[in-house]
């Protein structure tokens, strides 16, 4: 699959990494709010337009995965 092929507003998926952190973090501050922005932005992307048009969901989302970490890594770089 190419990288191409992802919508930017998946690949661009920074807010959830950032949310899911913060939840990850030894004791974090207001984790009701965390996560119930985890679960709108995992909402957002689970039921994306996009994964009805890919014919691998599955391998299509790891490799998205892959993708917005190594975007996100660049981008605090």
């Amino acid at each position: 699959m190419d990288v191409t092929d992802f919508p930017d507003d998946l690949v661009q998926q920074a807010a959830w990494n950032a949310t899911y952190q913060a939840l990850a973090a030894p004791r974090p501050r207001d984790t009701t709010a965390l996560r119930r922005r985890l679960l709108l932005l995992s909402v957002r992307l689970w039921w994306h337009p996009y994964w009805k048009t890919v014919p691998s969901v599955p391998a299509a989302r790891s490799e998205l995965r892959h993708l917005a970490r190594a975007h996100g890594a660049v981008r605090a770089a």
